[in-house]
């Protein structure tokens, strides 16, 4: 398989694009313009059988949940176990986020 070539200006314009988004509205916007509903909904299918897969779900679980097939969650579990790391970085900031969401409803810190 061919490796991603990220130095195009097409991609270089993209990766910019996602982090120019400032904001959920924006990010909600921009997604909605670049993609069709089906496409969101499967990488937002995508992100969640990452996080399935990083709380030891099962394969027939994740995709009786989520409707994808086991060659597609093979294929996620390979790369969020893989060297690149992209789906373990976004699913440790996303809990870091919910985290620190909490913090501050109710709870002090000291």
């Amino acid at each position: 398989m061919k490796e991603m070539n990220w130095d195009t200006k097409e991609n270089r314009q993209l990766i910019e694009a996602v982090l120019a988004l400032k904001n959920t509205n924006e990010a909600e916007r921009f997604l909605r313009d670049l993609m069709t509903e089906g496409e969101i909904k499967e990488f937002a299918n995508r992100l969640e059988v990452a996080s399935l897969l990083s709380s030891d779900v099962q394969y027939n679980a994740i995709s009786e949940s989520t409707g994808l097939s086991s060659t597609t969650i093979a294929r996620i579990s390979k790369w969020l176990k893989g060297s690149l790391g992209g789906y373990r970085l976004i699913l440790s900031r996303l809990s870091n986020h919910h985290n620190s969401s909490k913090i501050g409803k109710g709870l002090s810190l000291k």
